[in-house]
C-alpha cells in the first residue's frame, strides 16, 4: 500500500462520462443460424464448399402438393439454375488454386434441401488439399464467399462497395471454427481442419438497456432474368 499514495488517487481522474453505467453498452451478440457452408477442411485434407443459389418458400402443412410444387419449381428454374452453375463455376476454379490437379469434382450438383421455412437450390464442390497449402491460403482461395458476389468476383466487390451506403458488418462473411495444425508425415506444418459458414439467416444483437436493436442482413442476386417483384418477395421471405 505504501506505494500507491492517496494523493495520486482522485475522484476527478474519473469521469462519469466515460463509464457507462450500461453493462451491456459494448455486448454484441451474433445469432446465427446459416445452413449454407461456405467451406470445409476435414482431417482428410479435403476442401468441400457448398454454395446456396436459389430460394423457394415452404407450404404450410409441409410435405403438401403446394409445398412440393414449389420444390419442384425452384429445381426447374432457368434463373435459379444458371446463378447456381455460374458459382459452382467460381468455386470449381476458387479450390483448384490449392487442390491437387484433377481432384476437384461436383458430387452434388443443384439438390434440393428444405428447411423449416425455405427450400434452397445446393451443389457441393470438393477437392482435395495441396501438401503443405496452409489453412489461410486455402480460406483467402475462396474468400469472399461467391454465392455472395457471383462472377467476376472482385470486380463485383468494387461495385457494391461504391453502391451499398456502408459497410455489412458481419453478413455475408463467415463464422466458424480453425483448429490448430499438427505435424504431417513428411515433418511440414499441415493446414488444420476448418469449418465455415456464409453468413446468412443472422440476427446481430446489441442489447444495451438504454436501447439496443437487432440487424438482419438479406438481399438476392439482380441477373437479366429477374423479376423485381420475385426478387423483393425472396429478400423478405430470407429476412
Amino acid at each position: 500500500s505504501d506505494n500507491v499514495s492517496s494523493d495520486n488517487v482522485s475522484s476527478d481522474n474519473v469521469s462519469s462520462d466515460n463509464v457507462s453505467s450500461d453493462p451491456l453498452a459494448d455486448v454484441v451478440a451474433v445469432c446465427c443460424s446459416s445452413p449454407e457452408r461456405f467451406l470445409r477442411l476435414s482431417a482428410s485434407g479435403v476442401l468441400e464448399a457448398k454454395p446456396i443459389k436459389g430460394t423457394a418458400p415452404r407450404v404450410q402443412p409441409l410435405g403438401c402438393d403446394a409445398d412440393v410444387s414449389e420444390a419442384s419449381k425452384l429445381a426447374t428454374s432457368v434463373k435459379d439454375r444458371a446463378e447456381n452453375l455460374m458459382i459452382v463455376d467460381l468455386l470449381r476454379n476458387d479450390l483448384g488454386r490449392v487442390c491437387v490437379p484433377g481432384t476437384v469434382r461436383v458430387p452434388g450438383l443443384m439438390k434440393i434441401e428444405s428447411y423449416a421455412s425455405v427450400h434452397q437450390l445446393v451443389s457441393t464442390v470438393r477437392g482435395t488439399k495441396r501438401a503443405g497449402v496452409p489453412t489461410a491460403a486455402c480460406v483467402a482461395a475462396a474468400f469472399p464467399p461467391g454465392s455472395m458476389t457471383g462472377a467476376p468476383k472482385f470486380r463485383t466487390v468494387e461495385i457494391i462497395d461504391t453502391l451499398e451506403p456502408g459497410p455489412r458488418g458481419v453478413y455475408s462473411g463467415s463464422v466458424g471454427y480453425i483448429s490448430v495444425p499438427r505435424k504431417s508425415i513428411a515433418g511440414e506444418d499441415a493446414a488444420g481442419s476448418f469449418d465455415l459458414n456464409v453468413v446468412i439467416r443472422t440476427a446481430v444483437v446489441k442489447p444495451g438497456l438504454r436501447g439496443g436493436g437487432v440487424w438482419v442482413g438479406s438481399g438476392g442476386a439482380i441477373t437479366a432474368l429477374s423479376d423485381p417483384v420475385g426478387e423483393w418477395e425472396e429478400m423478405t421471405l430470407k429476412a
